[in-house]
C-alpha cells in the first residue's frame, strides 16, 4: 500500500477499528477515509454504495461488526445475524463494484465448531457443529467468508477474510451485559475494589480454557498482510482456495487463570464465587496460527502487559465519563 493510498477503515471507533487507525498512522498512511455510525449507516447497501461511488477507497479494512459476550448473543440472536449480514453484503458488494484493490475482512473464531480440533486450522470451517450461544454470530462471519470467497473465484477479486482469536484492549465495552469475558472481569473486579466487596461472581465453572490477543497486535498483523507482496497475497487469495487466515498467539490458558490474572492487575484481594449455572461457552478455543507465523508475523504482547495497559485504558475511561 503507498502511503497516500485511499484506505477506508469501516468501524474506526470500535476495539478492532481504532486500533487499526493507530496502527496506520504510525506507519505513516495519511489518506484514511472514516466515518461514524451517524455520518454513514453501514446497513444501508445504498448509503454504502453512494459512498464507494463518491470516495472510490483502493483498500478496505472491513472491521465493522455487531459484537457481544455469551449473554448478548444468547439474548439478541436477530441482532447479531441480521445487523452483521447486512453489514458485510454492503461493504463487500461495494468493494467489488467500486474495484477495491484488497480487502481485509475481520471475523472471529467462533465460526470453528464448538469441539472443533485443538488448535484449531482453518481447515476446520464447516466441520462441526457451532457452539449454540453463539451460532447466529458465527452464521453471520461464516457467510461473509464465504462471501469473499465467491468473488475472488468470480470475479478474480482479492478479498481476504481474518479470524481473529478472542480480542482485548483500547477502547473495548466494559459494558456487564454485552461485553466479553476479559473486559467484564476488569470492571467487575474494580468496581468491587472501589465498593469494598467481600466476594465477586464469575459465570461458569472456570474450566474452559481460551486465547486473548491484544487489538494492536491484531491491527499490526492487518497491516502486515495488507502490505505484503502481490506474490504472497494472491496465493492468500487464490480462487481455488478459501481465503481464510487466523490470526492468534497460539497458547491459551483457563478461564480461572485468567481471573487470577486480572484480580492480581486490578487489586482486589476479596473471595471468587463460580456460578455454574451460567454457561461456559465452547470447552477449549485456540487458534493454530502456522500460517501467518510462516508468512512472518507473531503477536508481540503478552497477556499480563496486555491486561495491565487494559485496565489503564479503563480507568481513562473513568475519569472521562
Amino acid at each position: 500500500m503507498l502511503k497516500n493510498a485511499k484506505i477506508f477503515v469501516a468501524g474506526h471507533r470500535g476495539l478492532v477499528g481504532s486500533a487499526l487507525v493507530s496502527q496506520l498512522r504510525k506507519g505513516g498512511f495519511t489518506n484514511l477515509l472514516l466515518k461514524t455510525h451517524q455520518e454513514l449507516d453501514l446497513r444501508d447497501e445504498k448509503a454504502v454504495d453512494q459512498f464507494f461511488e463518491k470516495e472510490k477507497p483502493e483498500y478496505v479494512f472491513l472491521a465493522a461488526a455487531k459484537v457481544g459476550g455469551i449473554a448478548a448473543n444468547n439474548d439478541f440472536p436477530v441482532d447479531f445475524i441480521v445487523q452483521n449480514i447486512k453489514i458485510q453484503t454492503a461493504v463487500i458488494q461495494a468493494c467489488h463494484k467500486y474495484n477495491v484493490q484488497r480487502l481485509l475482512f475481520l471475523g472471529s473464531s467462533c465460526i470453528y465448531p464448538k469441539l472443533a480440533p485443538q488448535p484449531m486450522k482453518e481447515e476446520h470451517l464447516l466441520t462441526g457443529e457451532l457452539e449454540p450461544t453463539n451460532r447466529p454470530y458465527a452464521i453471520a462471519k461464516i457467510s461473509g467468508i464465504e462471501m469473499c470467497w465467491a468473488y475472488n473465484r468470480q470475479y478474480q477479486r482479492k478479498f481476504l477474510a481474518v479470524m481473529p482469536t478472542n480480542l482485548y484492549g483500547p477502547n473495548d465495552n466494559y459494558d456487564l451485559q454485552s461485553s466479553h469475558v476479559l473486559p467484564a472481569l476488569i470492571r467487575k473486579f474494580h468496581e468491587a475494589k472501589v465498593q469494598g466487596a467481600s466476594e465477586v461472581e464469575v459465570w461458569g465453572t472456570g474450566r474452559p480454557k481460551r486465547e486473548f490477543l491484544y487489538s494492536e497486535d491484531l491491527a499490526d498483523a492487518g497491516l502486515f498482510l495488507m502490505s505484503l507482496p502481490d506474490e504472497k497475497f494472491n496465493a492468500l487469495v487464490s480462487p481455488e482456495k478459501c481465503p481464510l487466515l487466523n490470526v492468534g498467539v497460539g497458547e491459551d490458558l483457563s478461564i480461572l487463570e485468567l481471573v487470577h490474572l486480572v484480580q492480581k492487575t486490578v487489586g482486589y484481594s476479596g473471595e471468587l464465587k463460580f456460578n455454574t449455572n451460567k454457561p461456559d461457552g465452547t470447552p477449549r478455543k485456540l487458534m493454530d496460527v502456522t500460517k501467518i507465523n510462516a508468512l512472518g508475523w507473531k503477536a508481540a504482547t503478552s497477556l499480563q502487559i496486555g491486561i495491565g495497559k487494559a485496565y489503564a485504558d479503563f480507568l481513562q475511561k473513568l475519569d472521562k465519563a
